[in-house]
């Protein structure tokens, strides 16, 4: 099935997983979301004997469908590699009779790591594949873990620069280190004045500037998101929730088709609507 995306704000345009991810947000504000919710075409007995790489493949080609099998597990092998501390990508462990995901083993320590390790390279297949010739800016907000995780994922990565905006006085002194001193040369970082909620609506307000995207547009730029209101974000998010599933199957604590209750300790709602997604 071809999943198309629209806009969480009514606008009727429907785009492809790649010009989704591209765009970031949609021209009238909204977030992009698929028309449609697939269905895995995979039975759970068949999902059981799989490994992260390839239950994120099962997962995240029925949401991204205008990529080629080769794009996406391309990207899938270039993310989730030696970067991360274990081969698992995501072990499990029970304590207290609750079973967590562990996901703190990328680069940076932060379960963004999860998704801003893959979304560089989407959005780098996504504008070879729209024959795009500008340079890609990346606009982000932070509270303080996505910074890092995102400048981490896009340094140096050709084709795009990175801009992270943080609150000056809203991110711990470990955070603003890691952000920093990020070495890569595409890449900026810009303390504010006020809360995390402050830059957020800063970079929508960038998103929805016409006659600035415009201008730049013609200088060779064009704005997208690192944000999880990028639907690049979001679908690999939605992997670990399906691997937990299945492995908690594996193991025998879950019979098929039994509700899994999911608890998520942040105020990032992106991680939350993955999990709904899922």
């Amino acid at each position: 099935m071809d999943i198309k995306y629209v806009s969480t704000r009514g606008d009727k345009e429907k785009v492809t997983a790649s010009q989704a991810i591209l765009r970031g947000i949609a021209p009238d504000g909204g977030l992009y979301v698929p028309e449609t919710f697939p269905k895995l075409d995979k039975s759970l007995a068949e999902l059981k004997g799989l490994n992260y790489r390839e239950i994120a493949y099962e997962v995240m080609k029925l949401f991204l469908t205008d990529f080629t099998e080769d794009e996406l597990k391309s990207c899938i092998a270039s993310a989730y590699d030696s970067k991360f501390d274990t081969e698992e990508i995501v072990p499990m462990k029970e304590a207290d009779g609750l079973t967590y995901l562990e996901l703190f083993h990328g680069p940076t320590l932060a379960f963004k790591d999860m998704a801003l390790s893959i979304l560089p390279y989407l959005m780098v297949t996504s504008a070879k594949k729209n024959e795009l010739k500008e340079k890609i800016i990346i606009l982000t907000a932070t509270s303080g873990d996505t910074g890092k995780a995102a400048l981490a994922g896009f340094a140096d990565v050709e084709g795009t620069g990175i801009i992270v905006f943080y609150p000056k006085d809203g991110v711990s002194p470990f955070q603003r280190q890691q952000m920093v001193t990020e070495k890569g040369k595409n890449t900026s970082v810009v303390a504010i004045e006020g809360n995390f909620d402050d830059a957020q609506n800063g970079v929508k307000a960038i998103f929805s500037d016409k006659a600035l995207a415009a201008e730049l547009k013609e200088k060779g730029y064009v704005f997208s998101s690192a944000n999880s209101i990028n639907i690049g974000r979001l679908v690999p998010q939605i992997v670990y929730y399906v691997y937990a599933y299945v492995k908690l199957l594996n193991e025998g604590k879950l019979s098929p088709g039994e509700i899994l209750d999911v608890c998520v300790p942040t105020g990032n709602f992106g991680n939350i609507l993955a999990a709904s997604f899922a």
